[in-house]
C-alpha cells in the first residue's frame, strides 16, 4: 500500500460505511454525496448494498421512506446531528419499516458535546464515553417504534473529497469564506457591552458567533483526523486575520493534542485566507484546461467541484437542447477506471496545449486497443478530430463500457474547446495585462476609467463583450490587484462614473441572473429600480474597498503586483507563491506574515525564552510534509503552481494542497456578496 494520503483517508472512511449498507437504503446528504463521489464512485457503495434495485436516497425533507420490504436504514451525513438533522432524520424514520438504523456523521463526538455546551472540563471526564450519540441511538430505536430493534451512531471522519494525490477539497465547508473588514460593523454590532473592534486584525474566536465559531470546530475535527491517518504531529501556520482563528483552534483542540502525543511524523499546517490575494482566484492568466472545463461547462447538480458533461453525442438521440436532460450527464470524477484517473491527472498537471494532446493520446490507444477504424492524424488538435475519435466508440456497446470515464473526460474537453466562453478566456487575459500595465503608468483613476467603454446594456451587447458578471469579476482583480488606493478626487469622480454605468446596465438587464440577485438583493420577478440599483451598486463598491484593503494588515505580503522594470513587463505574482518561497526561504528570515499557533504552555514559554535564549521557534519549513490549506477556495493553477514549486525549492518535501472548493472565477462574487458568511446553516 501507498504511504497514507488525502485518497487513503478518505476511502479508508468509506470502507468503513461500506461494511454497514449490505442490503440497506442509504441516504446521503450532499457533501457526504460529494466525497463519495470523488472518493470512491457510487458504484462501489451500490456494489456493497447489493440487490438488483438503486438504494440511494438524498437526506432531504421530502425523502421517501422506507417500505415494509427495508427495513434497515443507513444515514451518511456531514453535519452535526442537531437541530433540523434530528428532524428530517426522525420524520423519515417515522413513516418508514425500519428495524434497524445506522447513523454516520463526519463530526466526531467531541464538537457534539461542544455544540451542546458542555464545557470543556466536562467533556474531559467524559472522555471514551459518548453520551450524545447514545442519547440518539435511544431515539432511533423510539422512531422505529420499538427499543429492542438496533440503532447506531457512529463518527467516520468523511472530510475530503480527493481530486488528486496533492489536491483535496472540503465539501460541507464549500460556502467558508474568510471575513471583510465590513464583516467587522456587523460584530461590532452584536458586541452590545464589549469594547469595539477596531480592525480584522483584532478579531479572535471570542468575537465571533456561535454558529461560524462551530462550522470551524466542525472543519478542526476533520483536519486533526487526517493529521491521525497521516501519522503526523503538525505545527499550526497562518497568514491572515480568519486563518488565525482556525489556525489557533487546530492547534488547542484538546482530541489533536493527546494524539500529537504519539504522533511519530511531522507536518506543517498553513492556512491561507483567500481574501488576501483574489486576483489569482478570478484571473485568467492559469494556462490549464481543467480550470476552463471547470469555468465554463454547467455545475453538476448537488456539488460545488463538479460539471455535467453533456452525453447524448454517444447516444441515437439528436443533439437538441430537449434532449439533453434524457441523458444522465457525464462527469470529471473517474475515481474507479484507471486509465481516466491518470488522464485526469495529466490534465491538472499540464499545460493547455499539451493536455489536449494528451487526450488525443489517450483517444487514439483506447481505439487501437478496441480495433476500431481509426484514422491517424497529426499536427495540431482541434474537437472536430477529437470528435470525430469519440463517435468510433458510439456504436460499440463494449468499447463504450470499457472506456466510458475516458469518453466523459473527452466530452468534457470538446465542450470546452467549443464554449464561446473559452473563445473569451484570452480576451480577459487580454485585458488583464493590459490592467498591470496602465496600473504603473496611471493612477487607479486612469486604470477604471479604461473600464468604462466596456460596460453596455444588454440592447448594445454582442457576444465579445462583457456581461454584467463578468464587469463584476474584472472589478475583482482591479482592486484586488492595485490594493488600497491612494484618496483622491479623480478617483471618486471615476468611481461615480462607473457606478452610474453599472447602476443603468443593472436595470436594462431583461432577466437578473441569480448573482445579480444577489447583489442587488431584488428577486426574479421584480423590477429593479434605478435608486434599488445605486444602493445595490454603493454597497458593491464599499466590498471592493474591503477586498482593496485585505493585505494593509500585512508587512511582507503587501503586494501580489510586480512592477515593469527595464527588462520585464509589469506582472502579477500570486500571493500563495510568495508564501511558499518565503517559507522555503533558504536564509530563513522570521517569517513575519506566517504567524505560528501556540498549542499550549510550552510553545509559549518557548516563544517568551527565544527573547533572551537560543531557542529555535517552530518554522514552516522544518517538516517533510507542507499541508496547505486555502480558506475560500483555490484554483487547479494554483494547487499545480504549489505541487511544482515546492520540490523546486526543496527537495525531499512533499505537499497536499486543501481547500474549501475549486474555484472559477464567478463563484469570488458569489462568495463576496454571501450573505450568510457570519451565520453559516449548520443544518442545525
Amino acid at each position: 500500500m501507498s504511504a497514507p494520503g488525502v485518497q487513503s483517508f478518505t476511502q479508508q472512511g468509506w470502507d468503513q460505511v461500506l461494511t454497514k449498507v449490505k442490503r440497506a437504503l442509504v441516504y446521503l446528504d450532499a457533501a457526504c454525496a460529494e466525497s463519495l463521489h470523488w472518493g470512491c464512485g457510487s458504484t462501489r457503495l451500490l456494489e456493497a448494498v447489493g440487490g438488483p434495485e438503486c438504494h440511494l436516497r438524498e437526506f432531504e425533507p421530502a425523502a421517501v421512506g422506507g417500505g415494509a420490504k427495508q427495513p434497515k436504514a443507513v444515514f451518511v451525513l456531514s453535519s452535526l446531528l442537531k437541530g433540523r438533522t434530528v428532524e428530517i432524520l426522525r420524520n423519515i424514520i417515522c413513516r418508514s419499516h425500519f428495524q434497524y438504523c445506522v447513523v454516520v456523521t463526519a463530526v466526531n463526538h467531541a464538537v457534539h458535546l461542544t455544540a451542546n455546551h458542555v464545557s470543556a472540563a466536562a467533556a474531559a471526564e467524559l472522555e471514551g464515553q459518548q453520551p450524545v450519540f447514545e442519547q440518539l441511538e435511544e431515539k432511533l430505536c423510539e422512531w422505529m417504534g420499538n427499543m429492542n430493534y438496533t440503532a447506531e451512531v457512529l463518527h467516520i471522519p468523511l472530510l475530503l473529497a480527493p481530486a488528486a494525490p496533492h489536491l483535496a477539497l472540503t465539501p460541507a465547508f464549500a460556502s467558508l469564506f474568510p471575513l471583510l473588514p465590513q464583516d467587522v460593523h456587523l460584530l461590532n454590532s452584536a458586541r452590545l457591552d464589549k469594547r469595539k473592534l477596531g480592525s480584522l486584525g483584532e478579531v479572535d474566536a471570542s468575537a465571533l458567533p456561535p454558529e461560524l465559531l462551530l462550522q470551524i470546530r466542525c472543519l478542526v475535527s476533520g483536519l486533526s483526523s487526517l493529521c491521525e491517518h497521516l501519522g503526523v504531529r503538525e505545527e499550526c501556520f497562518a497568514v491572515g486575520p480568519f486563518s488565525r482563528i482556525i489556525a489557533a483552534d487546530l492547534a488547542n483542540y484538546a482530541p489533536a493534542k493527546n494524539r500529537r502525543k504519539t504522533s511519530a511524523g511531522r507536518a506543517s499546517v498553513v492556512f491561507v485566507d483567500r481574501t488576501l490575494d483574489l486576483a489569482g482566484a478570478v484571473g485568467h492568466h492559469g494556462d490549464n484546461l481543467v480550470e476552463k472545463i471547470i469555468s465554463v461547462l454547467p455545475q453538476l447538480p448537488g456539488h460545488t467541484n463538479d460539471v455535467m458533461v453533456n452525453m447524448v453525442e454517444l447516444t441515437a438521440l439528436q443533439n437538441e437542447e430537449e434532449n439533453q436532460n434524457m441523458v444522465a450527464p457525464g462527469c470529471l470524477a473517474q475515481p474507479n477506471d484507471t486509465a481516466a484517473k491518470a488522464l485526469w491527472e495529466a490534465l491538472l498537471n499540464t499545460k493547455h496545449k499539451e493536455a489536449v494532446m494528451e487526450v488525443r493520446r489517450h483517444l487514439v490507444e483506447a481505439a487501437s486497443r478496441e480495433n476500431l477504424p481509426i484514422k491517424m492524424s497529426m499536427g495540431r488538435v482541434t474537437p472536430v478530430q477529437l470528435m470525430s475519435y469519440i463517435q468510433l466508440f458510439k456504436n460499440n456497446l463494449k468499447a463504450l463500457v470499457n472506456h466510458c470515464g475516458l469518453l466523459q473526460l473527452g466530452l468534457a474537453t470538446v465542450q470546452t474547446l467549443k464554449h464561446p466562453q473559452t473563445a473569451k478566456w484570452d480576451n480577459f487575459l487580454a485585458f488583464e495585462r493590459l490592467l498591470l500595465q496602465s496600473i504603473g503608468e496611471s493612477t487607479m483613476s486612469g486604470v477604471l476609467h479604461q473600464l468604462l467603454p466596456l460596460i453596455k446594456p444588454s440592447n448594445q451587447r454582442t457576444s465579445d463583450d462583457y456581461s454584467p458578471e463578468e464587469l463584476l469579476i474584472l472589478l475583482t482583480y482591479i482592486y484586488s490587484v492595485t490594493g488600497e488606493p491612494a484618496e483622491d478626487k479623480a478617483l471618486a469622480a471615476t468611481e461615480e462614473k462607473v457606478k452610474r454605468a453599472l447602476a443603468q446596465v443593472f436595470c436594462e438587464e431583461s432577466k437578473l441572473s441569480p448573482l445579480l440577485q444577489k447583489v442587488t438583493g431584488c428577486d426574479p420577478s421584480a423590477n429593479l429600480t434605478l435608486h434599488l440599483a445605486k444602493v445595490a451598486v454603493d454597497e458593491l463598491f464599499a466590498s471592493l474597498r474591503d477586498v482593496a484593503g485585505t493585505r494593509n494588515l500585512l508587512k511582507r505580503f503587501k503586494s501580489v503586483y510586480v512592477p515593469a522594470d527595464h527588462t520585464h513587463q509589469a506582472s502579477y505574482k500570486p500571493l500563495l507563491k510568495q508564501v511558499v518561497e518565503e517559507i522555503f526561504n533558504p536564509e530563513r528570515p522570521d517569517p513575519v506574515d506566517i504567524e505560528h499557533m501556540s498549542s499550549g504552555l510550552t510553545d509559549l514559554l518557548k516563544t517568551g525564552f527565544s527573547m533572551f535564549m537560543k531557542v529555535s521557534r517552530p518554522h514552516p519549513s522544518d517538516h517533510p510534509l507542507l499541508i496547505l490549506f486555502v480558506v475560500g477556495g483555490v484554483t487547479v493553477s494554483e494547487a499545480k503552481m504549489i505541487k511544482d514549486l515546492v520540490p523546486s525549492l526543496k527537495p525531499g518535501t512533499q505537499v497536499i494542497v486543501l481547500s474549501t472548493r475549486l474555484l472559477k472565477p464567478l463563484n469570488i462574487p458569489e462568495l463576496i456578496f454571501a450573505t450568510d458568511r457570519l451565520h453559516p446553516d449548520l443544518g442545525s
